[in-house]
């Protein structure tokens, strides 16, 4: 994806074309030129990736976070076997990860939140609805057969910021 500014036309022209894009830079019609970089989100106040993944990836103003379990990132533990504190701690930890990417919770557009059972559906709504009560995104909930480590709630999202 690539940005060029046209000095004839005074305007941002988008294109994934990159022969055109090479032709402008080339032709010197091209004042300033930035590329979508894919950049890595990590931090230490969100528990680090149990596997060949990244806690985030930023690009385009947009965030894509992987999922979190609840893991208290002080203990390395689960905060709890109960499914309303585990639902506090998987949005404190997507929270952290947020930060280390610039924003919070309040720029989150997608969720989809996976339960280990759907009985826990009520219970996790009430805890999740305390921290979206402003931003209200769009979200899918889904029963799995199982979550890592034997997590009750799992939450992944998508924010712009």
């Amino acid at each position: 994806m690539f940005w060029i500014w046209n000095l004839e036309s005074g305007i941002w022209n988008f294109t994934t074309d990159l022969l055109r894009f090479a032709f402008c830079f080339n032709n010197k019609k091209v004042k300033q030129v930035s590329l979508n970089v894919k950049e890595i989100i990590s931090t230490e106040n969100a528990p680090g990736a149990i596997g060949p993944y990244s806690q985030a990836v930023k690009v385009g103003g947009m965030v894509f976070c992987s999922g979190q379990i609840p893991i208290d990132v002080a203990t390395g533990e689960f905060v709890s076997n109960d499914v309303v504190e585990q639902t506090h701690q998987v949005l404190k930890n997507l929270s952290a990860v947020l930060e280390a990417a610039g924003g919070g919770l309040n720029n989150v557009v997608k969720t989809t939140v996976f339960l280990a059972d759907m009985n826990d559906f009520t219970a996790m709504n009430e805890v999740y609805a305390e921290y979206f009560s402003d931003n209200k995104p769009a979200r899918a909930t889904v029963q799995a057969a199982r979550l890592p480590r034997d997590a009750r709630v799992e939450i992944d999202c998508i924010a712009v910021v």
